[in-house]
């Protein structure tokens, strides 16, 4: 992602959302704007706009936080021990906004992952709208 880009997309960030992708803070559980959400489309990181999972792929983990059982690209992995847990962080791979944390408790007959991922840090974009944001190519991603 373009510094300039991003830097001014920063600064159109909530606090909120500054605070999770900047600064790896986490949305309170139960809160977040995309945990109870089920409508068809695409999320996207709030930063940079590049898409990170399908609708088709995110289910109820009753964690509360938004769960996915796989990103559409390939994501940044960091090995996180921030308060005395052993976790891996994800991160988006263009404008590194951090995103959550993937867990190996998923639903087995999926893969066995849970991208538990912080609502701060994405953007939704309707299916019904792909076309018109410049996402068309990524219906193919749904039934």
């Amino acid at each position: 992602m373009d510094q300039n880009k991003k830097e001014q997309r920063l600064k159109e960030l909530t606090p909120d959302q500054y605070q999770v992708t900047q600064q790896a803070a986490t949305d309170y559980p139960f809160k977040g704007k995309y945990d109870d959400f089920y409508q068809k489309g695409l999320y996207v990181d709030i930063v940079s706009g590049e898409p990170l999972f399908s609708s088709e792929d995110k289910y109820d983990a009753g964690c509360g936080w938004p769960s996915f059982t796989r990103p559409i690209k390939k994501l940044v992995y960091h090995r996180d021990q921030s308060h005395n847990m052993e976790r891996t962080e994800v991160k988006s791979p263009d404008a590194d906004s951090h995103l959550g944390h993937v867990f190996d408790d998923g639903p087995a007959d999926q893969g066995g992952l849970r991208y538990c991922i912080n609502s701060s840090s994405l953007d939704f974009i309707p299916f019904a709208d792909l076309d018109k944001r410049g996402y068309g190519e990524y219906k193919k991603l749904f039934k």
